[in-house]
């Protein structure tokens, strides 16, 4: 342990948490966010809603299965949620040196390396989260061997054009209903949700007219950062909505969708980033245990007319989804594709598809 790199957390309030480097030795900024989750950090660094962010893992010990390898299903990395490494940086109490899993290639420690993003390890990750529940999400930076940089705030930049896709790409072309896809910085999973259901998906930039698709159903995709600095999105939602054909939004995609209806949104104080949020489905006793990663949300005050919400966060009262009381529009703030986990609500796709079939 001795000759590992010495490394630094420095908070925007002047904090200070001092560990050694595991991944690049090159300092880094961003927005500290924590995520409880007890796995899945291979899924949560490549998911692209933590564009800009410096991402904390509150269960101690990570690294420890490894990272799989770059085989390919359907088009797409079939072990990751995208492409590559979304975060500023990864933040731990322990990292494992060694790795045992039996689908492993590499060492998370690598992985970073190769991908040119710093890790830090050897930090009180509880007293770490314990702060910015009691302050809120803050900027921060990872300073390796003394090397400062500026503080970096991503809400200030449009994320979404950032991770969302250049060019339209179809999926599945022989599948039997049309989704076109609107990607935000969608997850590799929710496609293949879509796919292993017989669906084709035509997957389109976030700015893309997509009325100029012949397409049976929409859907709108997770993201990054402010939703409302998705204009062009809002706007061509807004169309849509004034069609009966179906309309499904996840994550960000709840979001844009109830700014297009006309709604408001907020940011949250640290977010719900998590795989064990509980959310209530309105009207009922029924309560699922879900996955989450946003730190927007809905103002649930501003919901009215022909809408309503749909679920809602049972810790703090959040809007965790809104409905049409009358049209085939609905969206769900959690992940119900879940990768990785848990799958409780993965029948919405189920949902969904069966409006589209009907």
């Amino acid at each position: 342990m001795n000759n590992l790199t010495k490394a630094v957390l420095e908070l925007e309030d002047g904090t200070r948490y001092c560990g050694y480097s595991f991944g690049y030795e090159g300092s880094s900024a961003g927005e500290v966010v924590f995520n409880t989750a007890m796995t899945g950090y291979t899924e949560s660094l490549t998911d692209p809603s933590y564009k800009g962010q410096i991402l904390t893992a509150t269960y101690p010990l990570q690294g420890n299965y490894g990272i799989p390898g770059d085989e390919t299903q359907d088009g797409m990395l079939k072990f990751f949620e995208s492409e590559k490494i979304h975060v500023k940086g990864f933040v731990v109490q322990d990292y494992s040196f060694d790795y045992s899993h039996w689908n492993a290639k590499k060492s998370l420690s690598d992985w970073l390396k190769e991908q040119k993003v710093p890790g830090i390890a050897g930090i009180d990750t509880r007293a770490l989260t314990k702060r910015l529940r009691e302050k809120g999400s803050m900027l921060g930076k990872i300073i390796i061997a003394d090397q400062d940089v500026d503080f970096y705030d991503p809400n200030k930049d449009n994320l979404v054009a950032q991770v969302s896709c250049k060019e339209v790409s179809t999926y599945n072309e022989s599948g039997d209903k049309t989704v076109v896809l609107v990607d935000c910085g969608v997850k590799n999973n929710i496609i293949r949700c879509f796919t292993k259901r017989g669906a084709k998906v035509v997957r389109v930039p976030w700015d893309y007219d997509f009325s100029t698709i012949d397409y049976d159903g929409l859907f709108i995709s997770n993201g990054p950062g402010d939703p409302k600095m998705c204009i062009p999105t809002i706007e061509h939602i807004k169309k849509a909505l004034n069609e009966d054909r179906p309309i499904y939004g996840i994550c960000l995609g709840n979001q844009l969708l109830a700014l297009a209806a006309g709604f408001d949104t907020y940011k949250l104080k640290y977010g719900h980033r998590s795989h064990n949020q509980p959310v209530l489905k309105e009207n009922t006793d029924c309560c699922h245990i879900t996955s989450q990663n946003h730190g927007f949300a809905i103002d649930m005050k501003t919901i009215s007319g022909d809408w309503s919400p749909w679920f809602v966060n049972v810790n703090d009262n959040t809007c965790e989804g809104i409905k049409h009381k009358t049209k085939p529009f609905f969206s769900t703030q959690f992940h119900p594709e879940a990768c990785g986990g848990p799958v409780d609500t993965e029948y919405l796709f189920d949902e969904f598809l069966d409006l589209l079939r009907k």
